[in-house]
């Protein structure tokens, strides 16, 4: 009975520290994103596939957009930005990496993650992948402490992803057209479970193309139902690289895609499609903000702290 005790305070205690952490994670939480922020480290410049969407872009300062950072950090530099970030602003409860290119097609991801961990123990771990080496990397992200995952995923048909990217790249060699798009499906849906299974905070990101897989997202949003995941995001397409031809989805238009889907996951319907270099509050990125300005915002989280509000 006693480790029948023992066993369940160790669940209710988990399940506090899954309440906390979604509720100091603007991108899990509606709520949260007013009160706490985050930062993007760009530590991680290549990637394993490419998108038909996806330009990524360095030492681009004017645009707001994944993909693009104006330098790419080593794990130390990465650090020490944390260090000065975290110090300055207090309300930033999450450190994450969001690319430019995949973070686990990057090893130093794992070396930045696990820095941060080791001198930030507190602050939850976040990273985006496309999830093709997901299944391959499960151990090393659960040995660092990641414990809220986005995982970018557009279809669960293997025809439909294929219309999605130009090629992949695993285990040495290309895939394209419908090869590309089945072993981009099995591999995502096999980390998703992996992820889930683990206790990982899942969400997904899904980019909607109109012609392409706009009639096919609620099915995606029933499958990552049944997967287990906390929350979806779809995003409108941004028409650059391959798709810069394309016409974008109207706000309406997600909101329709969101509205069907919102029956089977919830829905993040405050995403800003936020640069791989972003910090701060959601719609709020420092990193894009006047020196003048962010001072203004590092007194008044320190004035917020003294008196014993929240951010």
């Amino acid at each position: 009975m006693e480790n029948e005790k023992d066993v369940c305070e160790i669940e209710i205690s988990k399940d506090e520290d899954v309440k906390r952490m979604i509720a100091q994670h603007p991108c899990y939480s509606k709520e949260a994103q007013h009160k706490f922020g985050r930062i993007h480290l760009a530590v991680a410049p290549k990637c394993n596939i490419q998108c038909n969407y996806c330009d990524r872009k360095f030492d681009c300062v004017n645009e707001s957009r994944p993909g693009v950072t104006s330098e790419v950090l080593s794990p130390q530099a990465a650090l020490e930005k944390t260090k000065q970030v975290l110090e300055a602003y207090p309300f930033i409860k999450v450190v994450g990496v969001a690319g430019p290119g995949d973070p686990l097609a990057n090893d130093e991801t794992f070396e930045t993650l696990e820095l941060i961990k080791k001198e930030f123990p507190d602050v939850t771990l976040c990273l985006s992948t496309n999830g093709l080496n997901l299944p391959d990397k499960m151990p090393e992200l659960l040995r660092v402490g990641v414990t809220t995952l986005t995982v970018t995923m557009n279809a669960i048909d293997p025809e439909i992803e294929a219309q999605m990217v130009s090629h992949v790249s695993y285990n040495g060699k290309i895939y394209r057209g419908l090869e590309a798009g089945e072993i981009m499906v099995k591999k995502q849906l096999e980390g998703i479970k992996m992820a889930v299974e683990a206790g990982l905070v899942v969400k997904v990101n899904t980019v909607l193309v109109p012609g392409i897989n706009d009639e096919h997202i609620i099915e995606l949003a029933k499958k990552i139902n049944e997967l287990g995941v906390f929350i979806m995001n779809v995003m409108p397409l941004i028409c650059q690289a391959q798709f810069a031809d394309k016409v974008a989805p109207t706000p309406a238009e997600c909101k329709a895609i969101q509205d069907k889907c919102a029956p089977y996951v919830q829905q993040m319907r405050h995403c800003r499609q936020c640069r791989s270099d972003a910090y701060g509050l959601i719609g709020q990125d420092m990193s894009q903000m006047s020196e003048e300005r962010r001072n203004v915002i590092k007194l008044d989280a320190k004035k917020k702290t003294c008196s014993g509000e929240k951010a």
